[in-house]
Protein backbone atom coordinates (compact mmCIF):
# COMPACT_ATOMS: atom_id res chain seq x y z
CA UNK A 1 0.00 0.00 0.00
CA UNK A 2 1.04 3.55 -0.67
CA UNK A 3 -0.25 6.37 1.52
CA UNK A 4 -0.04 9.90 0.15
CA UNK A 5 -0.48 12.55 2.83
CA UNK A 6 -2.83 15.09 1.28
CA UNK A 7 -3.45 17.02 4.49
CA UNK A 8 -2.66 16.58 8.18
CA UNK A 9 -3.47 19.82 9.98
CA UNK A 10 -5.42 19.36 13.19
CA UNK A 11 -8.64 21.29 13.81
CA UNK A 12 -8.25 23.80 10.97
CA UNK A 13 -6.20 24.15 7.75
CA UNK A 14 -3.47 26.70 7.09
CA UNK A 15 -1.65 27.57 3.82
CA UNK A 16 0.24 24.50 2.67
CA UNK A 17 -1.42 22.27 5.26
CA UNK A 18 -4.96 21.11 4.41
CA UNK A 19 -7.09 19.35 6.96
CA UNK A 20 -7.09 15.59 7.44
CA UNK A 21 -6.86 13.63 4.20
CA UNK A 22 -4.93 10.72 2.66
CA UNK A 23 -4.90 8.88 -0.64
CA UNK A 24 -4.47 5.15 -0.03
CA UNK A 25 -3.44 3.20 -3.12
CA UNK A 26 -2.94 -0.44 -3.95
CA UNK A 27 -2.40 -1.22 -7.63
CA UNK A 28 -5.18 0.53 -9.55
CA UNK A 29 -7.32 1.05 -6.43
CA UNK A 30 -7.32 4.59 -5.03
CA UNK A 31 -9.28 5.60 -1.93
CA UNK A 32 -9.59 9.10 -0.51
CA UNK A 33 -9.59 8.68 3.27
CA UNK A 34 -10.96 11.71 5.15
CA UNK A 35 -12.02 14.79 3.24
CA UNK A 36 -10.71 17.65 5.35
CA UNK A 37 -10.80 21.22 3.99
CA UNK A 38 -8.35 21.77 1.17
CA UNK A 39 -7.77 18.08 0.42
CA UNK A 40 -9.93 17.76 -2.70
CA UNK A 41 -7.85 20.21 -4.75
CA UNK A 42 -4.61 18.85 -3.25
CA UNK A 43 -5.17 15.22 -4.27
CA UNK A 44 -2.00 13.93 -5.99
CA UNK A 45 -4.04 12.37 -8.82
CA UNK A 46 -6.92 13.57 -10.97
CA UNK A 47 -9.97 13.42 -8.74
CA UNK A 48 -11.83 11.22 -11.24
CA UNK A 49 -9.24 8.52 -10.50
CA UNK A 50 -10.58 8.20 -6.93
CA UNK A 51 -12.54 4.94 -6.69
CA UNK A 52 -14.13 5.43 -3.26
CA UNK A 53 -14.20 7.71 -0.23
CA UNK A 54 -13.89 6.80 3.46
CA UNK A 55 -14.67 9.41 6.13
CA UNK A 56 -14.00 8.86 9.82
CA UNK A 57 -16.55 11.31 11.24
CA UNK A 58 -18.70 14.38 10.79
CA UNK A 59 -16.43 17.14 12.12
CA UNK A 60 -15.64 19.69 9.39
CA UNK A 61 -11.86 19.23 9.54
CA UNK A 62 -12.46 15.65 8.36
CA UNK A 63 -15.41 15.90 5.98
CA UNK A 64 -15.87 19.49 4.70
CA UNK A 65 -14.44 18.78 1.24
CA UNK A 66 -17.26 16.36 0.52
CA UNK A 67 -19.06 19.56 -0.50
CA UNK A 68 -16.32 20.50 -2.96
CA UNK A 69 -16.33 16.96 -4.35
CA UNK A 70 -20.09 16.98 -4.75
CA UNK A 71 -20.02 20.13 -6.88
CA UNK A 72 -16.93 19.16 -8.87
CA UNK A 73 -18.06 15.61 -9.59
CA UNK A 74 -21.73 16.26 -10.31
CA UNK A 75 -22.31 19.73 -11.72
CA UNK A 76 -20.55 19.24 -15.03
CA UNK A 77 -21.47 17.92 -18.50
CA UNK A 78 -20.69 14.29 -17.58
CA UNK A 79 -21.34 13.77 -13.86
CA UNK A 80 -19.82 10.92 -11.91
CA UNK A 81 -22.29 8.49 -10.38
CA UNK A 82 -22.33 5.75 -7.76
CA UNK A 83 -19.06 6.55 -6.00
CA UNK A 84 -18.89 4.39 -2.84
CA UNK A 85 -18.78 6.49 0.34
CA UNK A 86 -18.13 4.68 3.63
CA UNK A 87 -18.72 6.59 6.87
CA UNK A 88 -20.81 6.60 10.03
CA UNK A 89 -24.46 7.35 9.30
CA UNK A 90 -24.14 10.73 11.01
CA UNK A 91 -21.76 11.94 8.29
CA UNK A 92 -24.31 11.33 5.55
CA UNK A 93 -27.13 12.84 7.59
CA UNK A 94 -25.18 16.07 8.18
CA UNK A 95 -23.99 16.40 4.58
CA UNK A 96 -27.46 15.78 3.16
CA UNK A 97 -29.03 18.24 5.60
CA UNK A 98 -26.49 20.97 4.82
CA UNK A 99 -26.96 20.55 1.06
CA UNK A 100 -30.73 20.17 1.45
CA UNK A 101 -30.61 17.03 -0.66
CA UNK A 102 -32.99 14.17 0.08
CA UNK A 103 -33.50 10.70 -1.43
CA UNK A 104 -33.64 10.80 -5.21
CA UNK A 105 -31.53 13.96 -5.41
CA UNK A 106 -28.20 14.50 -7.12
CA UNK A 107 -26.35 13.69 -3.87
CA UNK A 108 -27.85 10.22 -3.80
CA UNK A 109 -27.03 9.81 -7.48
CA UNK A 110 -23.38 10.80 -7.04
CA UNK A 111 -22.58 8.80 -3.92
CA UNK A 112 -23.41 5.21 -3.11
CA UNK A 113 -23.43 5.77 0.63
CA UNK A 114 -22.76 2.73 2.81
CA UNK A 115 -22.82 3.27 6.60
CA UNK A 116 -20.07 1.54 8.57
CA UNK A 117 -19.54 0.86 12.26
CA UNK A 118 -17.77 -1.52 14.62
CA UNK A 119 -17.21 -4.94 13.09
CA UNK A 120 -17.99 -3.93 9.52
CA UNK A 121 -15.57 -4.97 6.78
CA UNK A 122 -15.63 -3.89 3.17
CA UNK A 123 -13.67 -4.71 0.05
CA UNK A 124 -12.65 -1.75 -2.10
CA UNK A 125 -10.87 -3.08 -5.14
CA UNK A 126 -7.52 -4.43 -3.94
CA UNK A 127 -8.03 -3.18 -0.37
CA UNK A 128 -9.78 -4.75 2.61
CA UNK A 129 -10.96 -2.30 5.25
CA UNK A 130 -12.28 -3.03 8.75
CA UNK A 131 -13.90 -0.47 11.06
CA UNK A 132 -14.23 0.12 14.78
CA UNK A 133 -15.76 2.76 17.05
CA UNK A 134 -13.30 5.31 18.39
CA UNK A 135 -13.28 7.38 21.59
CA UNK A 136 -14.60 10.69 20.26
CA UNK A 137 -17.46 13.09 20.97
CA UNK A 138 -19.40 12.15 17.81
CA UNK A 139 -19.76 8.79 16.02
CA UNK A 140 -16.26 8.09 14.69
CA UNK A 141 -14.66 5.07 13.08
CA UNK A 142 -11.04 4.02 12.99
CA UNK A 143 -10.04 1.88 10.05
CA UNK A 144 -7.69 -1.05 9.50
CA UNK A 145 -6.46 -1.34 5.91
CA UNK A 146 -5.13 -4.62 4.57
CA UNK A 147 -3.47 -5.50 1.27
CA UNK A 148 -1.50 -8.69 0.85
CA UNK A 149 0.26 -9.22 4.17
CA UNK A 150 0.57 -5.52 5.01
CA UNK A 151 -1.63 -3.56 7.41
CA UNK A 152 -2.34 0.08 8.30
CA UNK A 153 -4.50 1.47 11.10
CA UNK A 154 -5.83 5.03 10.94
CA UNK A 155 -7.26 6.44 14.16
CA UNK A 156 -9.29 9.35 12.85
CA UNK A 157 -9.92 11.41 16.00
CA UNK A 158 -9.90 9.59 19.30
CA UNK A 159 -9.04 9.48 22.95
CA UNK A 160 -7.40 6.44 24.57
CA UNK A 161 -10.54 4.79 25.93
CA UNK A 162 -12.67 2.02 24.42
CA UNK A 163 -11.88 -1.25 22.68
CA UNK A 164 -10.55 0.21 19.43
CA UNK A 165 -6.95 -0.86 20.08
CA UNK A 166 -7.92 -4.47 19.42
CA UNK A 167 -8.31 -3.71 15.70
CA UNK A 168 -4.92 -1.98 15.66
CA UNK A 169 -2.93 -4.87 17.11
CA UNK A 170 0.08 -5.98 15.12
CA UNK A 171 -0.29 -3.46 12.31
CA UNK A 172 2.72 -2.56 10.21
CA UNK A 173 1.91 1.17 10.41
CA UNK A 174 -0.26 3.14 12.82
CA UNK A 175 -1.32 6.55 11.50
CA UNK A 176 -2.36 8.32 14.67
CA UNK A 177 -3.73 11.66 15.65
CA UNK A 178 -1.65 13.65 18.15
CA UNK A 179 -3.68 16.72 19.04
CA UNK A 180 -1.94 17.51 22.32
CA UNK A 181 1.50 17.69 23.89
CA UNK A 182 2.58 17.20 27.47
CA UNK A 183 1.02 15.09 30.21
CA UNK A 184 -2.20 13.18 29.56
CA UNK A 185 -3.80 14.56 32.71
CA UNK A 186 -3.31 18.12 31.45
CA UNK A 187 -5.48 17.64 28.36
CA UNK A 188 -8.41 20.04 28.15
CA UNK A 189 -10.45 17.53 26.14
CA UNK A 190 -10.42 13.80 26.74
CA UNK A 191 -11.39 12.65 23.24
CA UNK A 192 -8.02 13.37 21.61
CA UNK A 193 -4.55 11.92 22.14
CA UNK A 194 -1.32 13.49 23.27
CA UNK A 195 1.75 12.62 21.24
CA UNK A 196 2.97 10.59 24.20
CA UNK A 197 -0.29 8.64 24.36
CA UNK A 198 -0.01 7.91 20.62
CA UNK A 199 3.47 6.51 21.24
CA UNK A 200 2.38 4.44 24.21
CA UNK A 201 -0.56 2.93 22.33
CA UNK A 202 1.53 2.17 19.23
CA UNK A 203 4.01 0.33 21.44
CA UNK A 204 1.24 -1.50 23.31
CA UNK A 205 -0.46 -2.78 20.12
CA UNK A 206 2.88 -3.80 18.61
CA UNK A 207 2.79 -1.45 15.65
CA UNK A 208 5.87 -1.68 13.49
CA UNK A 209 5.89 2.03 12.73
CA UNK A 210 4.15 5.18 14.00
CA UNK A 211 3.19 8.19 11.89
CA UNK A 212 1.78 11.25 13.66
CA UNK A 213 -0.94 13.41 12.16
CA UNK A 214 -3.64 15.93 13.18
CA UNK A 215 -1.15 18.19 14.96
CA UNK A 216 -2.69 21.68 15.26
CA UNK A 217 -0.82 24.52 13.52
CA UNK A 218 -0.06 26.30 16.81
CA UNK A 219 1.98 23.37 18.17
CA UNK A 220 5.65 22.65 17.43
CA UNK A 221 5.65 19.29 15.60
CA UNK A 222 9.25 18.66 16.64
CA UNK A 223 8.12 18.48 20.26
CA UNK A 224 5.29 16.11 19.30
CA UNK A 225 7.77 13.81 17.56
CA UNK A 226 10.09 13.87 20.57
CA UNK A 227 7.33 13.02 23.04
CA UNK A 228 6.01 10.22 20.83
CA UNK A 229 9.48 8.75 20.35
CA UNK A 230 10.12 8.69 24.09
CA UNK A 231 6.98 6.59 24.56
CA UNK A 232 7.29 4.46 21.41
CA UNK A 233 11.01 3.87 22.03
CA UNK A 234 11.96 4.19 18.36
CA UNK A 235 11.87 6.84 15.59
CA UNK A 236 8.49 8.32 14.69
CA UNK A 237 7.48 9.95 11.40
CA UNK A 238 5.43 13.09 10.86
CA UNK A 239 2.63 13.09 8.26
CA UNK A 240 3.67 15.96 5.99
CA UNK A 241 1.40 17.10 3.13
CA UNK A 242 2.89 16.12 -0.21
CA UNK A 243 4.90 13.27 1.26
CA UNK A 244 4.06 9.58 1.00
CA UNK A 245 5.01 6.36 2.73
CA UNK A 246 4.75 2.69 1.87
CA UNK A 247 3.09 0.17 4.14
Amino acid sequence: MRVDVVGSSGTFPVPGRPGSGYLITRGETRVWCDAGPGTFTALPVESDMVDAVVVSHQHPDHCADLFAAFHAWYYRPEPRRGIPLYAPQAVWDRVAEFLEKGPGSELYDLFDFQPVWTGDRVTIGALEVGFTEMDHSVPTVGSRWEAGNRTLFFTGDTGPDGDWMELARGVDVMLSEASYQGASEDKSYSHHLTAGEAGEIAREVGAGRLVLTHIPPYLDPARSLHEAELAFDRPVTLATPGAHFTV
